[in-house]
């Protein structure tokens, strides 16, 4: 049954859903009509907030670029390649090698979601190459579905944001006086049991909805012939210039990256374990840097990990002009408003994880999700005397929950593999289901304090 499940979805995906591109063009179509349905926004305000929005997103653009390109670079350094080539050698029949991906994939996506997504496309790719038999979508979705806990884990924006003093968007540290330690968010019973128990079980689900043999898809034999072939490795030249000694000294490399460490030490000893956005940034940036090794193979690794956000680069304006709109209209309240509206103390949490999934279709980033939602949520937690911090998570759950059909983040595993989102999205709505039964149920519990 639940074979011929994920042979539905992926039946009416690869036969109906648009290219990304396009669907975020639809998306902001399906906003402006919406705004116009259940907001008193004008046709101009709404043109206004989109217009503000599409580039209102930027800094925080970066940021997320940033998270990607230094995730790809790490992953790109011999030491982690070894690491992937090991692994992939336990994959040696291709549901196997499905079930692996899914599991490394959701552990590096909880350690960092830039990480996660491109040492499971990278590790997909491997066991790819040594099972050329193998379904190759499914095993691109095997790599994407790990990302369904990333928001769980050390990477989540809205845990490290709630984290960071006098940020913006703390609305948490806004309404108590006091920001939240990731050892009060993340690392807490209630949110970990559920992403270990995903984690686990994601392998088994792969197992499950591994297509017929007549149903499988393979890799084109030109595609094949490329994996492996990305170039960072750099030989000295017989007789070096000073500057191609330098772009080679591993002297220079290793200085740089100690002062990185440094800093790094510095800056746990006198904040403590205050993991924000921009320091998870730096540690896989100094990471990167230092197990490359010469600073000529970062450069190089960087000039390899930036084709694979040139998606997000296009299309994460789109979704700041959405993000304008469902914010500037009130689109986002209104959505958030109703979910509030049937919520009881027992159900708040439910009800909030399940709205932040529907407005994550149209605002998938986190921090920009929780911008419009997190003000609400806190409003309704002030009402209803709930905890602020596992409604913050709920929001941060939601985020992480529908980005497995919302191709936003799979850009670099679709670009890295060559495939379309049309290709592994029947695949990974079966992942939505599963992960989100998992977690409405802990959103319950916690609802009725049994957690």
């Amino acid at each position: 049954m639940i074979k011929r499940l994920a042979s539905f979805f992926t039946h009416l995906m690869r036969n109906y859903l648009p290219d990304a591109y396009l669907f975020a063009i639809l998306l902001t179509f399906i906003s402006v009509v919406m705004a116009l349905l259940f907001t008193g926004a004008g046709f101009t305000k709404i043109v206004t907030s989109w217009g503000d929005g599409i580039y209102g997103i930027v800094a925080f653009a970066f940021q997320m670029i940033l998270i990607l390109v230094t995730g790809h670079c790490l992953a790109l350094t011999p030491a982690v390649n070894r690491i992937l080539v090991s692994i992939a050698s336990l994959g040696n029949t291709p549901i196997k090698g499905g079930m692996i991906v899914a599991f490394v994939a959701g552990v590096c996506s909880f350690l960092n979601w830039g990480f996660g997504l491109i040492v499971g496309g990278l590790l997909a790719m491997e066991i790819v190459k040594r099972n050329p038999k193998a379904d190759f979508p499914l095993m691109i979705a095997a790599a994407y579905s790990g990302f369904v806990v990333w928001h769980q884990g050390f990477s989540g924006s809205i845990p490290l944001v709630i984290a960071t003093a006098k940020h913006a968007q703390n609305f948490v540290e806004k309404m108590t006086g006091s920001v939240v330690p990731v050892s009060q968010s993340i690392f807490q019973p209630f949110n970990l049991i559920p992403a270990v128990l995903i984690i686990l079980t994601l392998p088994l689900l792969i197992y499950l909805i591994y297509p017929k043999p007549e149903d499988v898809k393979t890799i084109p034999e030109d595609r094949l012939k490329d994996i492996g072939n990305e170039t960072i490795h750099a030989e000295l030249p017989a007789q070096p210039t000073l500057a191609e000694r330098i772009d080679h000294s591993y002297i220079i490399n290793m200085i740089f990256g100690l002062l990185g460490l440094i800093y790094l030490l510095y800056h746990f000893s006198t904040k403590g374990f205050d993991l924000n956005l921009n320091i998870v940034i730096f540690i896989f940036f100094i990471s990167g840097v230092i197990l490359h090794g010469k600073p000529i193979h970062y450069i190089r690794a960087v000039n390899t990990a930036i084709k694979g956000a040139g998606g997000i680069a296009l299309q994460f304006p789109l979704y700041g002009g959405i993000q304008g709109i469902m914010i500037g209209t009130g689109l986002a309240k209104v959505i958030a408003n109703w979910f509030v509206a049937v919520s009881s103390p027992e159900t708040f949490y439910l009800f909030q994880f399940w709205a932040a999934g529907l407005i994550n279709v149209f605002i998938p980033s986190g921090g920009g999700q929780w911008a419009a939602q997190g003000p609400i949520t806190m409003e309704a937690v002030k009402l209803m005397g709930i905890d602020p911090i596992r409604s913050a998570m709920m929001v941060a759950w939601g985020d992480q929950w529908t980005n497995m059909i919302q191709p936003f983040w799979a850009l670099p595993l679709l670009g890295l593999a060559g495939l379309s989102a049309r290709d592994i999205m029947g695949y990974t709505t079966m992942t939505l289901i599963w992960s989100g039964a998992v977690m409405s149920v802990f959103a319950l519990l916690m609802g009725f304090q049994v957690l």
